[in-house]
C-alpha cells in the first residue's frame, strides 16, 4: 500500500493515513458489528460502489481486514477484521460517545450502547496510568516525546506544576 506522506512524524497522521477517510472507519464500524460482506456494505453504508471497493483494498492491503472466501461458486468474500482492526474498537467506542455528546441531531439516531458481554452493563472508557494504578482525566494527560537523556522525569526542569493544563502538547527538554 503506497501511503501518502505529508512530512509529518506523528503516530496520530501516520494512522489517519489507513483510517482517516470518512468510509474506513464507517466500514470497520460496520465490520465490528459483523456486517463483513460488499453487497451488505454497499447497501447499508450507501457507498458507492467503486469507493467501497478502493477502501477495502487499503485495509486489506494495511492488515486491519482480512479477504476470506465465503462462497465458491461464484466466488465471493467478506472482510473480517484482523487483530489489527480489533485494536480500533476503542478508537470507534471514544468517537462513538463523542459524537453522542459534540454533535447532537433533531432527529433519533440508532446509537447503541457498549456493554460488558459477561455482565451486560454499560462500560467506561477511562484512561489509566498503570504505575498508579487510576483512573486519570484528560487534563492531566499530555504527550511527550520520547528522548533518551540523563534527566529523569521527577527532575525540576520538567515538573508538571510549570506546564499548562492542555490535552495535546509537545514539550522539548530544556526549551520552556
Amino acid at each position: 500500500m503506497a501511503l501518502r506522506r505529508y512530512g509529518q512524524d506523528c503516530s496520530i497522521a501516520r494512522a489517519l493515513e489507513v483510517v482517516g477517510e470518512r468510509w474506513t472507519l464507517l466500514i470497520v464500524r460496520n465490520a465490528m458489528v459483523g456486517d463483513c460482506r460488499f453487497e451488505s456494505l454497499l447497501d447499508s453504508l450507501g457507498i458507492a460502489r467503486n469507493v467501497l471497493a478502493q477502501r477495502l483494498t487499503t485495509l486489506v492491503e494495511a492488515g486491519v481486514l482480512e479477504r476470506v472466501p465465503y462462497r465458491e461458486r461464484p466466488v465471493r468474500h467478506e472482510y473480517r477484521l484482523t487483530e489489527r482492526g480489533r485494536e480500533l474498537a476503542p478508537v470507534l467506542a471514544a468517537l462513538m460517545r463523542w459524537g453522542e455528546k459534540n454533535c447532537p441531531t433533531e432527529q433519533p439516531s440508532p446509537n447503541r450502547t457498549l456493554v460488558h458481554v459477561r455482565c451486560e452493563h454499560p462500560v467506561e472508557l477511562v484512561l489509566h496510568c498503570p504505575s498508579c494504578d487510576e483512573s486519570v482525566p484528560t487534563s492531566e494527560v499530555v504527550p511527550r516525546p520520547v528522548v533518551r537523556s540523563a534527566v529523569e522525569p521527577g527532575d525540576p526542569q520538567h515538573s508538571a506544576d510549570e506546564r499548562p493544563p492542555t490535552v495535546l502538547t509537545t514539550t522539548v527538554p530544556g526549551v520552556h
